[in-house]
């Protein structure tokens, strides 16, 4: 049958059985979903079966939680209830699956946990009951899985004794008398149901030692239909944390379950933990498995040579909340950084003679040991990023990075060349015990010894320097090339703040930093500017009391803006710059008097012609203010002409992020996009309207569907400085605009926006 069904399990202490309608929607609906309630504690494992040939009759689901109970629940039609629940005392049980009685539809219930038990369950006048008890591991069992092969029935165990097993369920027929000879045979354990009256035997069939770590997963290859009877493969798929997964398979000859007959994959250094779990592809000519960190891997068996398994392309993102996204100067490219630590480079694929265009992570240039929080383009390939410590890093993209984003995005090297310097270093390494990103020259790189005892065993060479392989690609890497070799070389770092670093910003011309750190005291809350030609201290700004939650120079970068969680905001004006470089005053700001937000102000923007500027708070409103433009009054150097010039727009919820586009609708308005904590974006466009702020100066053009939005609050919108959109050659370039955003669902997004539709 075509599979449209799915059952989940989470941390939410829910099992959700989802059904997929196809094209007959029911109600408009694509996905029905119907919850199972009752677990006390989360969810850690589940497996169902169809108890009949009609798959919408009776389904049967078991779920194990950390409840120390496993529940069996049972669907007719569209109604689930449980029907019993097994008790496991203290006990926890982390894998559990279902099947049937090899010849029978008595089903069989395998639970495996923390005892290093094996408990079946064969369910016996409507109930199950505990038949059997398989010992044989050493520690936690952490995945088992059946499989019906033929007359018999197979499962598959694999524990944290690094071992897996294998066990056989077939019948035993009762003419056949004992013989009493001393052949030495394997023990059996024998068991009979009641109901049909039939003993069956269970044995062990192999035990499988190859993983030299904690096993996670074992997985059977899926059956198949063949001449209309279903085949079992006899290959197992197993993921373990010592960063390998291997296919197993009996030796043709002799059946025996053999290493050799295996193949083995994986990733090769890196800070990872091993492998989580893995799957095969339906008709085995594939393996995905994904690690601790939320990385997907995928391999594909060669046409050739079946032994030949290789790394494919396959989708990555962040495993946690994203906090800030930037476009590259020239709109080629998108980098994020996020609470997992790592920051992402995201470019589009443009394969040779394809019109298609899709968006990758082609670099990861820093993987770090603390939350990552904020970042800043300086020029192109340059970025100085703020993370949960005390320093900003600055990097610059290694000469192997810029070959091959040519390589990939179809930009032509001569294009890329003026921003790169003849002595830039190949890549980059973090040397053992270090957090930054050493740069790697051509001649620091090992020439790799000749394989022989010796050389290997000395410890220097278990453990190289250098990690980083310079590798010529022509499409996205794999997740273990992303780890090692696509890291960028810190060239500078900046010591300042006595918190965190909260936000930082670059300048237009790309000739000055800003940045500040979380604070709970004036003197902590002060902004640092910083020069990008000697990397020293230029100024410190103070006026806010506390924490600046984020910075944005001005476009045509004569003024600074910055906004707070004292629920103000502070305008500075560059003045004539002394020898050092320029000097910022003070020239507006709000006060207890004048504010108009009542929360924090997460964010602020400017408008392209640098005359207003915007900002959203968690008071939900959002409000522009101007004009920034206007000569000075002489006394003090203030503005007093910077007030709101638009009428409040409630945006219905907190607002996290504004952004204002560089370019206008056709008919002179600026565009507007607002993130909300609840993860909605809306477009907005507005127009200062006469002297006094008429109600119609804003418009409500795009609000994102659920399915575009993201699930969680909005941490940063960012609009693309160029119209078109990136890796097209678009006729009509003049119609597309693009806007970045990230979220704390784990999520970048990228949207095409029609300006003409706005």
């Amino acid at each position: 049958a075509s599979e449209t069904e799915l059952i989940s399990g989470g941390s939410d202490k829910q099992l959700i059985l989802w059904e997929w309608k196809g094209t007959r929607a029911w109600n408009n609906q694509l996905v029905k979903s119907i919850p199972l309630k009752g677990h006390a504690e989360a969810v850690c494992a589940v497996d169902a079966v169809y108890q009949s040939d009609e798959p919408d009759l009776n389904l049967l689901i078991a779920s194990a939680a950390s409840d120390s109970t496993v529940r069996v629940w049972s669907r007719h039609g569209s109604e689930a209830k449980c029907i019993e629940i097994l008790q496991f005392g203290n006990g926890f049980v982390m894998d559990v699956c279902l099947s049937f009685l090899p010849g029978s539809d008595v089903p069989i219930l395998a639970c495996g946990g923390d005892d290093c038990k094996i408990s079946l369950f064969i369910q016996q006048n409507g109930q199950f009951q505990k038949t059997l008890i398989l010992p044989g591991h050493e520690d936690w069992i952490r995945g088992i899985e059946w499989a019906v092969c033929g007359e018999d029935l197979f499962l598959s165990s694999c524990a944290q004794d690094c071992l897996i097993r294998i066990w056989k369920v077939c019948t035993k027929s009762k003419q056949i008398p004992e013989t009493e000879d001393d052949s030495i045979r394997l023990k059996e354990n024998v068991f009979t149901v009641k109901d049909t009256d039939t003993t069956y035997a269970i044995t062990l069939e192999s035990v499988l030692a190859g993983h030299e770590n904690w096993v996670y997963a074992v997985h059977w290859q899926p059956s198949f239909s063949k001449d209309g009877s279903m085949q079992q493969p006899m290959r197992i798929l197993s993921a373990s944390m010592d960063k390998t997964v291997i296919i197993w398979e009996p030796d043709k000859e002799s059946g025996v379950w053999l290493e050799q007959a295996s193949v083995r994959v994986g990733e090769v250094g890196g800070n990872t933990l091993g492998f989580f779990d893995c799957q095969f592809s339906p008709d085995g000519s594939m393996i995905i498995a994904h690690a601790f960190h939320g990385a997907l891997h995928l391999w594909k068996q060669a046409t050739v040579n079946k032994k030949e398994w290789t790394p494919e392309v396959v989708i990555s993102g962040h495993f946690n909340s994203v906090e800030d996204v930037k476009w590259d100067p020239e709109g080629e490219f998108i980098i994020s950084v996020g609470s997992d630590q790592t920051t992402r480079l995201f470019a589009p694929w443009r394969r040779k003679q394809e019109t298609e265009v899709t968006w990758h992570e082609i670099a990861r240039p820093q993987v770090h040991g603390y939350d990552m929080r904020c970042l800043a383009m300086i020029g192109r390939f340059q970025f100085v990023s703020g993370a949960d410590e005390k320093v900003l890093r600055v990097f610059c993209a290694p000469k192997n990075f810029i070959e091959n984003f040519s390589n990939i995005t179809g930009i032509p090297m001569e294009k890329l060349r003026s921003h790169q310097s003849c002595d830039l270093p190949e890549g980059a390494t973090v040397p053992a015990l270090g957090l930054s990103n050493k740069a790697v020259f051509e001649g620091d790189m090992a020439v790799q010894p000749a394989e022989d005892e010796e050389t290997f065993n000395t410890i220097s060479n278990q453990y190289p320097e250098i990690y980083f392989q310079p590798l010529i690609l022509t499409e996205p890497p794999p997740e273990d090339h992303l780890l090692q070799n696509t890291l960028w070389p810190e060239i500078q770092k900046l010591y300042g703040h006595g918190y965190e670093i909260f936000c930082v910003a670059c300048n237009n011309s790309n000739t000055v930093i800003a940045s500040a750190c979380k604070a709970s005291k004036k003197e902590h809350a002060a902004i640092i500017l910083w020069s990008t030609t000697s990397w020293k201290k230029l100024q410190s700004l103070s006026f806010h009391n506390l924490t600046v939650t984020q910075l944005a120079f001005s476009p045509n970068d004569k003024f600074l803006l910055a906004v707070s969680r004292d629920r103000n905001w502070s305008l500075w004006r560059k003045q004539d710059s002394s020898e050092s470089g320029p000097v910022f005053s003070c020239c507006a700001h709000t006060d207890k008097n004048t504010a108009v937000h009542s929360r924090i102000i997460w964010s602020c923007d400017w408008t392209p012609d640098s005359k207003f500027t915007g900002s959203g708070s968690r008071d939900k409103k959002v409000i522009v203010w101007g004009q920034c433009d206007l000569s000075v009054t002489t006394e003090g150097n203030m503005l007093d002409s910077v007030k709101p010039c638009s009428t409040v727009l409630d945006a219905g919820d907190s607002v996290t992020a504004v952004s204002i586009n560089r370019v206008l609708t056709p008919d002179g308005r600026y565009i507007v996009a607002v993130g909300l904590e609840n993860g909605k974006i809306i477009l907005y466009t507005w127009k200062q309207s006469g002297q006094e702020t008429a109600l119609a100066d804003w418009t409500t053009c795009v609000e994102m569907g659920n399915s575009q939005s993201h699930a969680l609050a909005v941490k940063r919108l960012c609009w693309r400085h160029h119209v078109g959109r990136a890796g097209h050659n678009d006729q009509n370039s003049s119609e597309w605009l693009q806007l970045a955003s990230c979220g704390a669902d784990h999520c970048v997004k990228i949207f095409n926006v029609n300006r003409f539709a706005l």
